[in-house]
């Protein structure tokens, strides 16, 4: 019945992963359909970020009150409820308000799951799961590039899309009674070998906030999110106007991006096995740097598909790993606090880190693209490493310590 579960908690995260590439994929099309400018893109986005947060900020007190399944269930269908809202939208307005419930249906679903799983579950089970995100991702900008080269229409593309939803909540609508059955019954044994950050050298009680080390995790989320959220956003624009690509063939290299996300983090579920998630992170940081790398410097075009897939396949076991060493880092009391605000800066990233790459080219050029992604992939290994170092000086500081 727990293996069960977790095919239940896989497919709600392929759910969260299929609008999540859309947008960026359409756009190239959408923007001319509709008349709308560039960055309009960057302010959709930044909308459907916006509602994550706000439904991530309060998932705690939802969760409690309604149950996992509940919200899994009412969350994936007011996601497929907006897009078929984007099907129907005649305007960039009704794009706006249909992006509303799309972002409040993700946040409370994917905070939930994700705390859910690092503490009852171990690494390789959260790299699984979003690799499941990562096919939901993956499938979205393949069905959208098959709707634009066989159609020419981007509105097909959302309503397939929006079906499939349709189709899962069917599925959580009818395992409803799992989840209770599941949660009274369960067997799954919590990790109590965390240690306890809670308290400072001298015994005294601490703020989440206060615990060395988490300011520079939250910086890492933000900036691994800014990009993430930002090449799903911008690659095929930039494919379009920089490289000449059509739309078309553009939509399918990030869906290539997706794959390497994807495929990357279930090679990651059992490389957990032989590899520490802090070595799998830097690992990533670095493949992640040399794929920007590769987009920025003036290669032939075959060299940014390579990079697209290198970015991918870098970025694929940074955040499940990120997100898994929360209780190990900072301590089982505050962890859920702190998983809190991880996602919430998480989003935050998603929100207004591509809407300010998009500002930046609509006032110069898409070809800044490649240099913004360098910078942001830098700056994540920066605080990444930074917080590594913080860490081990702590673990050294406590080994010496007289008991």
């Amino acid at each position: 019945m727990t293996t069960f579960l977790l095919i239940i908690i896989y497919l709600a995260f392929i759910s969260l992963g299929l609008p999540d590439s859309l947008l960026g994929a359409a756009w190239p099309v959408m923007q001319s359909d509709l008349g709308a400018r560039l960055d309009t893109a960057g302010f959709l986005f930044m909308t459907i970020a916006g509602g994550t947060i706000i439904s991530s900020l309060v998932s705690g007190k939802v969760l409690k009150r309604f149950g996992t399944g509940k919200v899994t269930f009412v969350s994936v269908f007011m996601t497929a409820c907006a897009l078929l809202g984007f099907n129907f939208a005649p305007s960039v307005v009704w794009l706006v308000v249909c992006a509303i419930p799309l972002g409040l249906g993700a946040g409370a679903v994917d905070a939930g799951l994700n705390d859910y799983v690092a503490t009852h579950y171990k690494a390789h089970h959260m790299s699984w799961l979003h690799c499941f995100w990562g096919v939901g991702a993956t499938l979205g900008p393949i069905i959208m590039a098959q709707s634009i080269s066989g159609q020419n229409s981007w509105r097909n593309g959302y309503f397939t899309i929006s079906a499939i939803q349709f189709a899962l909540v069917i599925i959580l609508f009818l395992t409803l009674p799992l989840w209770n059955r599941v949660t009274k019954n369960s067997n799954i044994a919590v990790n109590e070998d965390y240690e306890d950050a809670s308290f400072d050298e001298d015994g005294n009680d601490i703020k989440p906030l206060q615990i060395k080390g988490v300011k520079l995790a939250l910086a890492s989320f933000l900036f691994y999110c800014g990009v993430e959220a930002s090449v799903g956003l911008w690659g095929s624009s930039y494919l379009v106007n920089v490289k000449g690509i059509s739309a078309a063939t553009a939509a399918g290299w990030v869906s290539l991006y997706y794959a390497g996300i994807t495929i990357g983090r279930l090679i990651t579920g059992f490389i957990t096995f032989k590899i520490s998630n802090l070595t799998l992170i830097r690992m990533g940081q670095i493949i992640a740097l040399v794929g920007a790398a590769f987009l920025f410097l003036p290669l032939p075009t075959i060299f940014s598909l390579v990079g697209f897939i290198l970015i991918g396949l870098g970025l694929a076991p940074i955040f499940p790993c990120m997100l898994h060493e929360t209780p190990t880092r900072f301590g089982k009391t505050h962890s859920q606090t702190i998983m809190g605000y991880q996602m919430a800066v998480a989003y935050t990233g998603s929100t207004f880190v591509p809407p300010f790459l998009g500002f930046i080219a609509s006032q110069s050029t898409i070809g800044i693209f490649p240099i913004c992604i360098v910078i942001f992939v830098a700056v994540m290994l920066f605080s990444s490493e930074k917080l590594n170092a913080l860490l081990k000086k702590k673990d050294f500081k406590k080994r010496k310590k007289p008991v």
